[in-house]
């Protein structure tokens, strides 16, 4: 059994994997509060085989899976009325259109028609009353303190709830930005003195010329491994052609 073979097509399919994720981190780099993909590349037990003498021998193949990196990026100031960032730990609760709960640090918010905050993608921002309401004849413009208080003149609409899980490891990617508990069962807790800052977004953790350094080392290990597989393959035709000379 040729095991380097099979070890070189595993690390191929690892780095390709690698490759997909870069590709994903600096098409979103851009994205306010978007985070970071990851890679993890371990090997593991895969299978036995036969060694000449007749000793039996294990060998291991290498697996990639993805992390994702909750280290807050830049905050940076944007002057929307609307645009909050969170200055610490938490995340924003999000109520998703099948009223289920999605959580994000990307803060760039807007106000629908009918005065409730929500996500430029048209979702709730939730506070810990309920979606933030504000009212749309209210010609005052929405106020948020430190710790999350909204307020529209002199009108108290509620407080932003921000939350946190203890492992960021038990979240999983939902698209657009947003995260889910792998157990849906899992609730957060409230981050006890939340700060938060108007005008402002955290962006992205990703850093482009950090990305494009681990592209270059990916397509040197790519291009290692195919070049072990020409070579194997060359050692078997050779190997094939000299036996059946032979024979």
């Amino acid at each position: 059994m040729n095991v380097s073979l099979y070890q070189a097509a595993a690390a191929m399919n690892a780095h390709s994997r690698w490759q997909e994720l870069i590709s994903e981190n600096l098409a979103a780099s851009s994205t306010p509060g978007f985070k970071k993909s990851n890679i993890s590349i371990s090997a593991s037990e895969s299978g036995k085989f036969t060694l000449p003498s007749g000793q039996k021998s294990t060998y291991a193949l290498p697996s990639a899976t993805s992390v994702t990196s909750f280290v807050p990026g830049e905050i940076k100031a944007s002057n929307g009325r609307t645009d909050i960032a969170i200055d610490g730990p938490g995340m924003f609760e999000i109520q998703l259109p099948d009223g289920s709960m999605a959580y994000t640090r990307d803060g760039e918010f807007q106000v629908n028609t009918q005065g409730q905050l929500m996500t430029k993608q048209g979702h709730l921002v939730m506070g810990q009353g309920g979606p933030i309401q504000l009212d749309p004849r209210n010609p005052a413009p929405p106020s948020v303190s430190a710790s999350g208080e909204v307020s529209q003149g002199t009108d108290n609409k509620g407080r932003i709830h921000i939350v946190e899980f203890a492992d960021p490891k038990v979240l999983h990617a939902a698209g657009g930005g947003y995260f889910k508990p792998n157990d849906p069962s899992l609730a957060p807790r409230d981050v006890a003195q939340p700060s938060v800052r108007q005008g402002f977004l955290e962006m992205s953790n990703t850093s482009p010329v950090t990305e494009m350094a681990s592209l270059i080392t990916v397509m040197r290990s790519f291009e290692a491994n195919q070049k072990v597989i020409q070579m194997q393959d060359e050692r078997m035709g050779k190997a094939i052609s000299e036996l059946t000379a032979t024979s």
